[in-house]
């Protein structure tokens, strides 16, 4: 059959054409679809293998990959993991229509793990390690995924699974326990269960006490009393707890670890100093209960929490989140691993709230909690946190900060799933975004009126400065000039101490008829002027010069030069007489400014 072309729809009442098979052939042909390649991490007891393949490869060839990675047979490997259950191996990886990340578990039921393993199993590390427990439950054909730490034991095991399919301990009949688990108080490390994954079957033990012998029906009775504290509520109200419904139990999801009885650890201790190291004790008893995957737990105290979320930038500002735990609530442990762990709510989580935690276990706890809540919300919410009983925790209170205080938008009991928490967080968030822009508005608007002051304020510091620049620059500008003047004045007043001196020291002019012979001299200025001078032929040329000078015409500054032929007279040697410099009987000079 040939492929089929898409064509675009018509608005012509014609019929479209029929597409050309030969075309289409040649497109695809020519443009070759890319495969589409996926990724398997695949965990096995110790051993983790990642397989990427494309999606037209089949379940049988993962299991050849793992079969050379491995060194185990592929007919000896159960490749679990599969959301819709097991594959064959002809099953065609496209078929499934799988995301490009998988992550899948084998299984080796017809290898027992070796005495390396198991005594690595037993030691300090594989006690902390987390055990996937697939439980199948016969009657409802549903799988429950459970998660368990290496130190729990079988017996807690049991308890948990009572809770959830309420079927007490006494009743329960198991299938799929390895031989050496032969002691209820064997932890799941040294039991010989598989790691990471080990699938069980559990089933309501038909009542027939005629046949049971009197020993085991006296074990069945002491177990019952063990976990009749634990049952009671559960035992009492088993039509709602029937199917684990109403916890939204699905498949493949994980519940958690163990009820509150059998925690080493609370939460928090109650000798934690302050908030900060509260909240990091109870974070890291958190992780190792449920696991990696959990909400992200501000450290700090719930003051910090509240500045965190409420007191940024409006467009920053988160919702706030406060977890309180309660170990004895028969709540707890479904709550935390099955609502508070989904990967949904602790992407929403992460995204959109400010997460803080507190233990309520301890009195002394839950008395410091009540004081945070009356200082920071008032009574009211301390008065509602008070007054709930143990079986409504845990409670999950959503917080919005207003201008003036802070609201309490929703109270979320532990009696809830994860669509139920989801849509309240949701319809919480929705409240938030209409006043976060109402606030962002606000907000931009103050900041506008405030861009608006501060330009303002500018341009006045900045005309200031100019007005004070302006101001500086003029009075230095004037007292340049004073100085100037001065300097002017006392280089005058010292010019003229200097003529009047010069002339004083003048030689007195000689008469037209006096005996000795006279030079007389006539000087032009650069004025245009005439200095007219009878001198001794015999005086030297420094008179010559002090009378110039006299005049204000000093020689460091003019030059003294004859017309014809031209001579500077100033580069003569002052001690020549006029007749030495050939200035007689007379000569007309002139004065000429130096370059």
């Amino acid at each position: 059959m040939p492929p089929s072309v898409s064509t675009s729809t018509s608005t012509s009442t014609s019929p479209p054409s029929p597409p050309c098979p030969v075309r289409a052939a040649r497109h695809a042909l020519e443009h070759p679809r890319q495969p589409r390649m996926l990724s398997f991490r695949v965990e096995y007891r110790q051993r983790s293998v990642e397989v990427v393949l494309d999606e037209a490869s089949t379940v049988g060839e993962i299991k050849q990959v793992l079969e050379t990675e491995l060194q185990i047979p592929a007919s000896k490997l159960q490749l679990k993991g599969w959301k819709t259950g097991d594959m064959s191996d002809s099953t065609v990886l496209s078929s499934l229509h799988l995301p490009k990340n998988n992550s899948l578990y084998v299984l080796t039921p017809d290898i027992a793990p070796s005495a390396s393993t198991s005594e690595a199993r037993t030691s300090e590390e594989a006690l902390s390690q987390n055990f996937v427990l697939v439980v199948n439950h016969q009657e409802t054909g549903r799988d429950y995924s459970l998660n368990f730490p290496g130190d729990r034991t079988i017996q807690e095991v049991k308890r948990n699974i009572s809770d959830v399919t309420n079927i007490p301990v006494r009743h329960q009949q198991w299938e799929g326990w390895p031989v050496t688990a032969t002691d209820d108080q064997m932890t799941l490390a040294s039991s010989g269960i598989s790691y990471p994954c080990h699938r069980l079957r559990v089933s309501r033990r038909s009542p027939t006490p005629t046949s049971a012998p009197v020993a085991q029906v006296a074990q069945a009775a002491q177990a019952e009393q063990q976990v009749s504290d634990i049952h009671m509520a559960s035992d009492s109200e088993g039509d709602d707890f029937e199917d684990a419904s109403e916890f939204g139990v699905d498949e493949a999801e994980i519940f958690g670890m163990g009820i509150s009885g059998s925690r080493k650890s609370p939460m928090i201790p109650d000798d934690a100093e302050n908030e900060d190291e509260a909240l990091l004790h109870f974070t890291s008893e958190f992780k190792s209960r449920y696991g990696d995957l959990h909400p992200v737990f501000f450290i700090g105290s719930l003051e910090s929490a509240l500045q965190d979320a409420f007191y940024g930038k409006a467009r920053d500002r988160k919702l706030l989140s406060i977890y309180l735990h309660h170990d004895e609530s028969v709540l707890a442990n479904v709550f935390c691993s099955q609502m508070l762990c989904a990967e949904s709510v602790v992407s929403y989580l992460s995204q959109n709230f400010v997460t803080w935690a507190w233990d309520v276990t301890k009195e002394a706890n839950k008395s410091r909690l009540l004081t945070m809540c009356t200082r920071h919300f008032g009574s009211m919410v301390t008065q509602a946190i008070r007054t709930q009983k143990t079986d409504n925790f845990p409670l999950f209170l959503i917080i919005m900060g207003k201008r003036a205080s802070n609201e309490v938008l929703n109270v979320i009991q532990g009696n809830t799933t994860v669509d139920e928490l989801m849509m309240r967080l949701m319809g919480a968030m929705e409240i938030f975004t209409a006043q976060q822009q109402e606030d962002i508005k606000d907000e931009a608007e103050r900041e506008a009126r405030e861009m608006v002051k501060r330009e303002q304020d500018e341009a006045y510091r900045l005309s200031l400065e100019a007005d004070r620049r302006k101001r500086e620059a003029q009075e230095k500008e004037e007292a340049e000039l004073s100085r100037l003047e001065q300097v002017r004045r006392e280089q005058e007043q010292e010019r003229e101490a200097i003529r009047m001196s010069l002339e004083q020291a003048l030689p007195p002019e000689p008469e037209e008829e006096d005996d000795q012979p006279i030079s007389k001299l006539r000087i032009r200025t650069p004025s245009g002027d005439f200095l007219e001078r009878r001198f001794l032929a015999s005086c030297r040329l420094q008179v010559l010069f002090d009378f110039v000078a006299s005049k204000g015409y000093p020689c460091d500054e003019f030059k003294v030069i004859t017309t014809y032929p031209r001579r500077n007279i100033t580069d003569l040697d002052p001690s020549w007489t006029l007749l030495d410099a050939k200035l007689f009987p007379q000569e007309t000079l002139f004065l000429e400014a130096k370059e």
